[in-house]
């Protein structure tokens, strides 16, 4: 079971810098597009960012969905899944943004980015919290 966490954490640290980095991307990939209008260097970057993320991330949920059951279920596991389920969310929205982006379309404001993008800080630091203290 040792080896199915590390893979776990090492998934998990992809998929999280998907989850940092992608959105703060997005913010330097509008103002290229505002200087340059065309697809340059960051929104290569930042989607293959995204692109290389989602499948650490599928991986991260699968390894950790195996240590839900090594762990009997917990009450603190569920929280775990369920603020994990509302990141996926938050990076599936991420990568409507993305897409949206590579069309050369960037609604949202460099605030609301920035906003969006700490929002993930707080979800993950509640994880941490659950997994290192397992409060219940």
């Amino acid at each position: 079971m040792d080896w199915i966490k590390v893979i776990h954490l090492l998934c998990v640290m992809g998929w999280m810098a998907g989850i940092f980095v992608a959105p703060r991307g997005l913010i330097y990939w509008k103002r290229e597009y505002a200087t340059t209008g065309q697809f340059g260097p960051a929104g290569d970057l930042t989607f293959r960012v995204y692109r290389f993320s989602l499948g650490l991330g599928v991986l991260a949920v699968a390894t950790g969905v195996i240590l839900a059951f090594h762990w009997n279920w917990q009450g603190w596991v569920w929280a775990k899944l369920a603020l994990v389920a509302l990141l996926a969310i938050h990076y599936g929205w991420t990568g409507r943004l993305v897409a949206r982006a590579k069309q050369g379309r960037f609604e949202e404001s460099e605030f609301y980015l920035r906003v969006f993008n700490e929002v993930s800080v707080l979800g993950t630091l509640v994880v941490l919290y659950l997994v290192v203290f397992k409060p219940f």
